[in-house]
């Protein structure tokens, strides 16, 4: 897992061949864009806009992705995400090809807990477990972006 400022996303143009592209696309993003599903660079690097609110950490789901990474970009608000190793951790729902995700068991024991607020992104591969959506004390509005890229 990465943890940055979209104003330094220049630092990680080199960790995979479609990451300019992606912080291209981030760093012109329109906050009025609607939600849904936008091609970059055809089906292997596509955003996902969505606002939701935040809940409860026993609401949201432990998932992890095999054929993409994601790139989880904050433009309004704040979410406790919640961070840990996928082998140690029980799966749920086995995984769906279709939908390129696993869903896995609350875990039991310790895990990371990461801050994503306005102007920072996290970007999980497929070892990295993580549960977005969490609130932090109260349910709250947010406007984020996923960006799957394709591994």
């Amino acid at each position: 897992m990465i943890l940055e400022a979209l104003r330094n996303s220049v630092l990680l143009q080199g960790v995979h061949p479609l990451f300019p592209k992606a912080f291209a696309w981030l760093g012109s993003y329109d906050p009025a864009t609607a939600d849904g599903r936008y091609e970059i660079d055809g089906p292997g690097l596509v955003a996902i806009v969505q606002r939701y609110e935040t809940a409860p950490a026993a609401e949201k789901k432990w998932e992890t992705h095999r054929l993409h990474g994601d790139i989880q970009y904050m433009v309004k608000g704040s979410e406790l995400i919640g961070y840990g190793q996928r082998e140690e951790l029980v799966v749920r729902t086995p995984y769906n090809l279709e939908k390129d995700a696993e869903f896995y068991e609350s875990p039991e024991g310790p895990t990371s807990l990461v801050i994503l607020s306005a102007g920072s992104f996290a970007v999980f591969h497929p070892q990295d477990a993580h549960q977005p959506g969490v609130m932090i004390g109260q349910p709250a509005e947010v406007h984020k972006v996923v960006i799957k890229f394709r591994l």
